[in-house]
């Protein structure tokens, strides 16, 4: 019986990959993810090797970075609704490998400054402004709506078994190598999604309808006046982005100037993230449909608590633990709001809308970067863990009370349709 059990419960967690172009997917990801943590660890590294610990220098390369995802994600999102996302995809792939390129020769010519990593950062946010939409709306046409959710956390999975294995790679090539080859790697992983989308069936591509002839991005805004359940999770995407998932900036301060570790260390804490969003995204590939607003809100109030908690650990091994479980709940938020949100969404505006919602998750990236870069600056790097959990926290709490008002409003017996506000039929 448990036999049959296990069985089930793992074909129906890997269902997705039944589909033969989501398997040479997840392979080139899988790669190409691994080699962009690695690239992560030693880039901050880097940085601050380079200016004797600096938060703001380091705040300032995690803004630029995700400037470009601010200011024109939305135009990303409109080519993805408008030409082939396989071959915008394979585009975006060719021009992340060649700047990992000539920035990793950088490093290796010892040749590398300050402002280098200023404008590569600013490129490759350019052309992640492309990438992450179209990658994101691409696996609904790999394995069609049915299998979106299972296929959507087992991106999720790939992702964070790359931000377990990436970082941990990471320090140790950096302690034996330094970080010049580190990024050479990086670039080369590129190359392995390329060969993946060149490798499918175009014809088994599960695409919508033609595009119209004017793909606006306005187009994509108005849908969302037409499904308002869509904005309280944007709303809780937007605010927990820019106070909350900012441990890109706060691991490595924390390793270096509360716990005073090494590269390798520092790896470590990155890899109790990452482990922690791994086990989340299994968790979700059990979900068959668009989970209801309470999940959302119940994910988000757990990931406030636990960030804060992380921020006051008392030692290195109460952060690790600390850190896995806020990763569990930062992943299992951002998947739930990532599948109400896409499932909720009309197919011919997917590309635009998962375009919003990536402006919001990670445009916020570079007003949050610097919150808490000043944060830290003035007390330490404990308070940007601490802060961020407890605004995310009331974001939650606030969500929830708005939520349970809504419900008041519509317990009486049903009536006419309200104007704006989406039917049973168009909810999950």
């Amino acid at each position: 019986m448990s036999g049959s059990f296990l069985h089930k419960a793992v074909t129906t967690a890997f269902r997705s990959l039944s589909v033969r172009n989501f398997r040479l997917f997840v392979l080139g990801q899988i790669t190409s993810m691994t080699g962009t943590w690695m690239m992560v660890v030693a880039q901050d590294w880097l940085v601050l090797g380079l200016t004797r610990d600096s938060s703001a220098a380091l705040a300032t390369v995690t803004g630029l970075q995700f400037t470009p995802v601010l200011l024109l994600t939305l135009l990303g999102g409109r080519l993805a609704d408008r030409f082939d996302k396989r071959a915008l995809l394979t585009a975006a792939n060719l021009a992340s490998a060649m700047l990992s390129l000539s920035l990793a020769l950088l490093v290796l010519a010892d040749g590398v400054h300050l402002w280098h990593l200023y404008v590569f950062a600013v490129a490759l946010g350019t052309v992640n402004a492309v990438e992450v939409p179209t990658r994101i709306s691409f696996v609904g046409e790999l394995v069609g709506t049915e299998l979106l959710p299972n296929a959507s956390s087992l991106s999720g999975a790939y992702f964070n078994a790359a931000r377990v294995l990436g970082p941990a790679l990471a320090g140790l090539l950096i302690s034996a190598l330094g970080t010049g080859p580190v990024m050479l790697l990086n670039a080369a992983s590129y190359l392995a999604t390329v060969v993946a989308l060149l490798m499918m069936r175009p014809d088994e591509l599960q695409r919508g309808g033609r595009p119209a002839s004017r793909v606006r991005v306005l187009d994509g805004l108005a849908h969302l006046r037409d499904r308002r359940d869509l904005v309280p999770p944007l709303v809780l995407v937007a605010v927990i982005g820019l106070f909350g998932l900012n441990l890109q900036l706060t691991l490595p301060l924390m390793a270096k100037t509360v716990f005073h570790a090494e590269a390798a260390a520092f790896g470590l804490l990155t890899t109790a993230v990452a482990a922690g969003s791994l086990l989340a995204a299994f968790a979700g590939t059990a979900r068959r449909g668009r989970p209801p607003e309470r999940v959302v809100i119940g994910a988000a109030f757990a990931f406030g608590v636990l960030e804060a908690a992380a921020g006051l650990a008392p030692g290195f091994g109460a952060a690790m633990v600390l850190l896995a479980l806020t990763g569990f709940a930062s992943m299992y938020f951002a998947q739930a709001a990532n599948h109400r949100i896409q499932l909720g969404s009309d197919p011919r505006y997917r590309g635009r809308v998962m375009a919003l919602y990536t402006l919001i998750l990670q445009g916020s990236a570079p007003l949050g970067a610097l919150f808490v870069g000043l944060l830290a600056e003035h007390f330490g790097a404990r308070s940007g863990l601490c802060a961020g959990g407890l605004i995310s926290l009331s974001a939650a709490l606030a969500a929830a009370a708005a939520e349970h008002t809504r419900r008041g409003r519509t317990a009486p017996a049903p009536g006419p349709a309200v104007p704006g506000r989406p039917t049973a039929g168009s909810r999950s």
